[in-house]
């Protein structure tokens, strides 16, 4: 990948990137990440702000493969601390993206889970796991996410009642709002998050303030928030007023 292809993912990534940060992740000056900022805004792809740029949202993610190799130390500490609270034999619903995938993974040893999921890579992570049970929706399969989503999907969901909704979204707006980038996507996420006896949201810091065109639902109606470090000042408000129901994974464990 490219310098000006890596500052674009990262900056679709998290919203906004800045140059003093950009200059030192990537072991250029300041000059050259201006030099390629400007060559992004110029092809509309970034927008200058005060010391960097944000990122112009389209109406589509990163492609799938991109995001996984985003953030991983950051997924993996939040997989491994839900992974903690899921006994075996639990009833399990897992949303689209990467982070619940992550999420499914670190759950293949236990035995016996009923797994409820629209989101094929989760299943597959869980496919050989000791006695599991995979319920998935028919049909069409959404590529290269392989997902999928429609109105059998909204409809499985609420078909069931689980233990534990393990979910994420594409973005957290500063309000505390839920995004993502299509309205089928926000639709079946509330439904699974509605129909499970405990709600577990799952997101690295880097959604937070991540931009998309679709909203549904709202960070406060999870049980449990879990993310790997604390996004900033931006969000202190909105942080503290979700007490212990915040999870930074990792810390004091």
């Amino acid at each position: 990948m490219n310098r000006r292809s890596e500052i674009l993912e990262t900056a679709q990534s998290r919203g906004r990137v800045m140059v003093d940060e950009l200059a030192a992740a990537l072991h250029v000056s300041a000059h050259t990440v201006r030099r390629d900022i400007n060559a992004l805004c110029a092809q509309g792809k970034l927008r200058r702000l005060h010391g960097g740029a944000e990122f112009i949202e389209g109406s589509s993610n990163l492609p799938y493969s991109a995001r996984t190799s985003l953030n991983v130390a950051a997924k993996q500490r939040i997989a491994a601390h839900v992974a903690g609270l899921i006994p075996d034999g639990a009833t399990l619903f897992f949303s689209i993206g990467t982070t619940p995938a992550v999420v499914a993974a670190a759950l293949a040893a236990r035995e016996g889970l009923t797994v409820i999921t629209n989101n094929l890579n989760a299943a597959m992570a869980l496919s050989e796991a000791p006695g599991a049970r995979i319920v998935i929706p028919g049909g069409e399969l959404r590529l290269p996410d392989r997902d999928i989503l429609g109105s059998l999907a909204q409809e499985l969901f609420g078909a069931y009642r689980a233990d534990f909704a393990i979910y994420g979204a594409a973005g957290i707006d500063n309000d505390g709002s839920l995004l993502d980038f299509h309205a089928p996507e926000v639709r079946i996420r509330r439904q699974a998050q509605e129909n499970a006896r405990h709600s577990i949201f799952v997101a690295d810091s880097s959604k937070f303030g991540r931009r998309a065109p679709a909203v549904g639902g709202h960070l406060d109606e999870a049980d449990l928030i879990v993310t790997e470090t604390n996004p900033g000042a931006p969000f202190a408000t909105l942080l503290e007023s979700l007490g212990d129901r915040l999870i930074i994974a990792g810390e004091n464990t």
